[in-house]
């Protein structure tokens, strides 16, 4: 099992930046490539960012690319997503996901409750 605990969403201006935290607890962080997906109010969840379990490898959704920025800290066993730019449309639940092996931008094995950023314009 791993738990996976969000922090640092909010309510910010159109332009203005967030920075979001995942906290990882269990089984071997290192085992895991981790994500973040995000789900605004009736849409379906969509892929935003990824990265692979040493860092080395990141992947992006069009729609963020350029604008945020994704990052572990193996030590900490914490993976962050750094938003800048942000607009409206960015507005929604934002979950951190982690996955045993390879990368996956359609799924993932365990799931955070989410934290909720708010974009306004």
């Amino acid at each position: 099992q791993v738990q996976l605990v969000e922090s640092g969403g909010g309510l910010v201006q159109a332009g203005g930046s967030l920075r979001l935290s995942c906290a990882a607890s269990g089984q071997t962080f290192t085992d895991y490539a981790m994500a973040w997906f995000r789900q605004a109010p009736g849409k379906e969840r969509e892929f935003v960012a990824a990265i692979s379990w040493g860092g080395r490898n990141t992947y992006y959704a069009d729609s963020v690319k350029g604008r945020f920025t994704i990052s572990r800290d193996n030590a900490k066993k914490t993976v962050y997503l750094q938003m800048n730019s942000l607009n409206p449309e960015d507005t929604a639940v934002y979950c951190c996901a982690a996955r045993f092996g390879r990368v996956s931008t359609s799924g993932a094995d365990y799931w955070g409750q989410g934290t909720q950023v708010t974009v306004s314009s």
